[in-house]
This record gives C-alpha cells, sequence and structure tokens, in this order.
C-alpha cells in the first residue's frame, strides 16, 4: 500500500508502469536502453478515491488525465530506470496529495464604508483629471 495521506492509500496493483526510451541526450545509451518510465493510475475505477478528491484531481491534472479517468505520467530526467520510477510516483504522489487537501470555503465579505468612500473619492479625483483633458475652447 501507498500512503497518500493519513485516511487514504491506494494498492500498488493500480499503478502500471511501462518503461520506454528517454529522448534527448544520452549518446548511444539513449537509443538501447528504456530508461524512461511512463506511469499509469486509473483513478476513475479506484476505490481508494472518494469522489470531491477525484473531481480535484481532474482540475489539477489537467491534460495528464484522459477522459476516462487514467492519469499518465512520464518520468524521463534521469539516466536510470530507478530513480524514474521513482521520480514518476513521487509526481502522483504529490498530484494526489494536493487533490486530496480540501479547499477553504470562501465567506462572502461586503466592503466597508470606508472603502466605498475612498473608491467614490478615487473616481471624482481621475474624472476630474480626465475632465481636466478636453479641448480647450475659445469663448465666444
Amino acid at each position: 500500500m501507498i500512503v497518500v495521506t493519513p485516511e487514504i492509500a491506494i494498492s500498488e496493483t493500480e499503478i502500471e508502469e511501462q518503461f520506454v526510451r528517454a529522448s534527448g541526450p544520452g549518446g548511444q545509451n539513449v537509443n538501447k536502453v528504456s530508461t524512461a518510465v511512463r506511469l499509469r493510475f486509473d483513478a476513475a475505477a479506484s476505490p481508494s478515491l472518494p469522489p470531491d478528491m477525484l473531481r480535484r484531481l481532474r482540475r489539477i491534472a489537467g491534460t495528464r488525465m484522459s477522459r476516462d479517468g487514467v492519469l499518465t505520467i512520464l518520468a524521463e530526467e534521469h539516466r536510470s530506470q530507478l530513480l524514474n520510477r521513482q521520480a514518476a510516483l513521487d509526481r502522483l504522489l504529490e498530484l494526489l496529495r494536493r487533490a486530496a487537501e480540501r479547499p477553504k470555503r470562501r465567506i462572502p465579505t461586503r466592503p466597508g464604508l470606508a472603502a466605498k468612500q475612498r473608491r467614490l473619492t478615487a473616481k471624482r479625483t481621475r474624472s476630474a483629471v480626465k475632465q481636466g483633458r478636453g479641448r480647450i475652447r475659445a469663448e465666444e
């Protein structure tokens, strides 16, 4: 079990890893060794994730999550398969932890009287400045 938060843990069987060839520099090694890791996690089918967390995860993950709820993470920054596996898992856990945080509920507030007066004074001042920019007309 992989612990996401004290209340939420996902099974290692829910995570699918595939090793692919990495792009970028690395000399001849890059053409021979599959060091990059493509991690897939079917979040929509996971029994561990509550529905509200899944909604937040969809919003946070963006294009990394498909329409059917499969989260894909590609890690290829290291030249070692082991380090890339750990990097991909760390990124998955970071996303899940961010999605697990319930956003604070916003309590709507209204501007106070002093703020309203400051705003109106600023509007009058700005209006006067703009009025002064008009064309100067000759008195008839």
